[in-house]
């Protein structure tokens, strides 16, 4: 039997998908279901004076408006968590309004229509205060970060003197670089089912990329034991680190729902998006780099400004990996916060990474033309052979193989050094390349492994599926941990009353949740083969463990392969109609004594309109290193689209604000920007053969994220080198090339 990992293998849910079948959040259909529609504030900052429900609550078949003046009063709803995972709600509790677009009233109705109709006919009335949304025009009062930064993302960090490497350095270059805010738009927008049975038992059918900590939440805001919250999240149409945190709306939808003493559903329209649900915060990052003239570098400074709300905290970490990526004797980095009137900020792909390597990779670009060095060379020059930050070695890292494999089939090599050398016309064409790092993340994770009689094996893990192939990844790890044809797995997730799971974010759900399943699996394997070594009536019994091999669901000895028996034939004579294994895995010492990333190469090449500025990126390559790959298939297509993301970072996505009344503008993907068919070119995707067992009991890092990080920065070298112009704020677009 062939192994399942590695190999291209279709998604399992793919048919389910395309025909229906598949069932999301706001699809479930229970009976007596009301629907909800939120009521937004137009305001940015200030109080509601008055809310004219009266017209709303006579519309034919609303139910109620839910309002500060009648919602039920929840003591730990404003309650700051010292877990930046956890943000601060807007649940009907005062009268405060704190950022545009937050809501202030939830109108429930017999039909979406009828909600709908009543929302727009809430009138609020409002004493308004003014409002700043502006990081440029707060910077003087930044602040370091008390709340916002994980354990591993301290706000500062630096060995060494970066100052006086600077002052040392024969070549020196310091500039600033832009990154706007950015909106989440998954396919799917946010919704949730809340379903009571009784006053202290709740269902979620929610759009969730945490189910457990979704049900924790919503347990403490509302006052119940968490074991009486259910929350079911069976597919999501996209997330991206949007649908990772608890947000104000599956609250009100509970809310509502005990309220009516209805199940009520509560989807978010496209432009209910912009503000309550998180976005990536914009930031101001300031790098500055010291290198001897050979291009060895002699200090390396990242310091970074990016907003955070009025009444919360997170820290976009940017300067991650300026810390680690380069080999160094002076770094320092910092972060700090500016204060908007805005919705709270949140985790986007590849938080902080992202806009970080965008800020660094063109630096070092910057760099290497001040050195009149190839870009390629003065990374491979300060290739980091363990971690500069904690002097830990490396778990794995293949970054010089990317680094050569990338290049090739790029065809690097014929790259001239100077800007506008290349031509198609008036097309000026041009190559850039950036590196990609994003750390290997692991959390605990439990799995449960059941083998039923008649042969086929069912594989339980509460974690989620965003679209990434989680139901196909894990079984494969679960059948070849077992023994199994894949076709004989059924995979369930996406439940609170399965094994837990974390969050699905960090690039973290197989080296977590698959190492659970692994081990799940061959503790269900090693019991089946243990129970046939001393079953007398077994072929088996009395052979040594090690002599035994598991194919196709049959034990036999390496040997003699015909001296054997199936796990049927095992059940079976033992009365068995099934049997079962649990795991939990958990990161041991080793992450405290290895560092841990997967890395990566990527190279672009870019057409520019020399008239008219306009820029198409016609060519990419990305080269990654990542461990073991556990389904070539879905590997490449996380990979894409990370890169695919990256060309929207660099040329396409920005959230416009009002700053006159502290609104967004483009709350649609009408003027919303975002890489469509048209913009993204034919990308190759090529990874280093690897197996990191650190990391993993698979030997998988995470790809989910590493694809976005160096793409935008790749992109905006390939501009620079196409036109001469460097271009530090992002999207590009052709104003800022005329």
């Amino acid at each position: 039997m062939a192994e399942a990992v590695g190999r291209p293998m279709d998604r399992i849910d793919g048919r389910a998908k395309i025909t229906g079948a598949a069932r999301y959040a706001v699809e479930h259909q229970p009976a007596r279901l009301a629907h909800a529609a939120l009521v937004m504030s137009t305001i940015a900052r200030g109080r509601i004076v008055e809310l004219d429900t009266r017209e709303a609550e006579r519309t034919a078949g609303v139910v109620a408006v839910l309002s500060h003046h009648n919602a039920a009063r929840l003591p730990a709803a404003r309650k700051m968590a010292s877990n930046p995972a956890t943000r601060e709600l807007q649940l009907l509790q005062d009268d405060r309004v704190l950022y545009a677009n937050q809501p202030i009233a939830v109108v429930v109705a017999d039909t979406p229509e009828a909600a709908d109709e009543g929302a727009q006919l809430v009138r609020a009335h409002y004493a308004v205060e003014p409002a700043e949304v502006s990081l440029e025009r707060r910077r003087e009062q930044a602040f370091t970060p008390q709340h916002a930064a994980r354990p591993d993302q301290k706000p500062d960090s630096g060995h060494g003197d970066a100052e006086a490497g600077l002052q040392q350095a024969e070549v020196r270059i310091e500039q600033t670089y832009l990154t706007p805010a950015e909106t989440h738009n998954p396919m799917e927008p946010h919704g949730t089912v809340a379903v009571w049975e009784g006053p202290e038992r709740l269902t979620l059918y929610d759009a969730t990329q945490g189910i457990f900590g979704d049900r924790e939440r919503v347990a403490g805001l509302l006052g119940l034991r968490a074991e009486n919250v259910r929350v079911i999240s069976s597919y999501l149409g996209g997330g991206f680190g949007s649908k990772g945190p608890t947000w104000s709306h599956v609250v009100l939808a509970a809310m509502a729902a005990r309220h009516v003493k209805r199940p009520v559903k509560l989807a978010l329209a496209r432009p209910q998006m912009f503000g309550p649900i998180g976005y990536r915060a914009p930031t101001r990052q300031t790098v500055a780099l010291g290198a001897r003239r050979d291009g060895t570098l002699t200090a390396v400074r990242h310091d970074t400004i990016a907003q955070t709300s009025s009444f919360d905290e997170f820290m976009e970490p940017c300067g991650m990996a300026a810390r680690m990526l380069y080999a160094c004797p002076n770094i320092a980095t910092t972060h700090r916060l500016v204060r908007g009137d805005v919705g709270t900020p949140s985790y986007m792909r590849a938080p902080g990474w992202a806009p970080g390597t965008f800020a660094l990779e063109c630096a070092m670009d910057e760099l290497a033309v001040a050195l009149g060095m190839d870009p390629l060379q003065l990374r491979i020059k300060n290739h980091a052979d363990s971690d500069p930050e904690t002097g830990r070695p490396w778990s794995s890292k293949g970054l010089l193989e990317c680094y050569r494999l990338g290049a090739r089939r790029f065809g690097w090599s014929g790259r001239p050094s100077a800007p506008r050398s290349l031509h198609d016309g008036s097309t000026l064409i041009g190559w850039g390349l950036a590196t990609s790092v994003y750390p290997a993340h692991r959390t605990a994770s439990a799995a449960r492994v059941r083998l039923q009689a008649d042969g086929r094996v069912i594989v339980e893990a509460g974690t989620q599926d965003l679209g990434t192939g989680t139901y196909t990844v894990m079984t494969q790890i679960a059948a070849d941990a077992l023994g199994v044809p894949v076709s004989r797995v059924t995979m369930r997730l996406g439940d609170t009353q399965l094994p837990k799971t974390p969050v699905s974010g960090g690039s973290q759900t197989v080296a977590s949740t698959g190492s659970a399943v692994h081990d799940a699996a061959r503790s269900l394997r090693e019991m089946l083969v243990g129970l046939a070594l001393v079953d007398q009536r077994s072929p088996l019994c009395g052979a040594a463990p090690e002599a035994v091999v598991v194919e196709d669901g049959r034990m036999s000895l390496r040997d003699t392969p015909a001296r054997g028996e199936s796990f049927e034939a095992l059940l079976a004579r033992h009365g068995r109609q099934e049997v079962e294994a649990n795991a939990e895995a958990r990161p041991g010492p080793e992450h405290d004594q290895w560092a841990m990333y997967a890395f990566g190469a990527q190279f672009a090449e870019v057409r520019v309109d020399a008239d008219l500025g306009t820029i198409r990126v016609s060519r990419m390559v990305g080269a990654f290193e990542a461990g073991r790959i556990v389904n070539a298939k879905t590997a490449r297509s996380q990979l894409i689209g990370g890169m695919v993301w990256g060309i929207g970072l660099a040329l396409h996505e920005r959230t416009v604000m009002d700053e006159r009344l502290g609104r967004p503008v483009n709350n649609n993907l009408a003027e919303y920007h975002v890489p469509v068919n048209a913009d993204v070119p034919a990308i190759d995707i090529a990874w280093v053969d690897g197996n990191d067992p650190l990391v993993s009991a698979i030997g998988a890092k995470g790809i989910g994220e590493i694809g976005i990080t160096g793409a935008g920065a790749a992109i905006a070298n390939a501009v620079f080198h196409a036109t001469g112009r460097r271009v530090r704020t992002l999207p590009i677009t052709p104003d800022t090339l005329l």
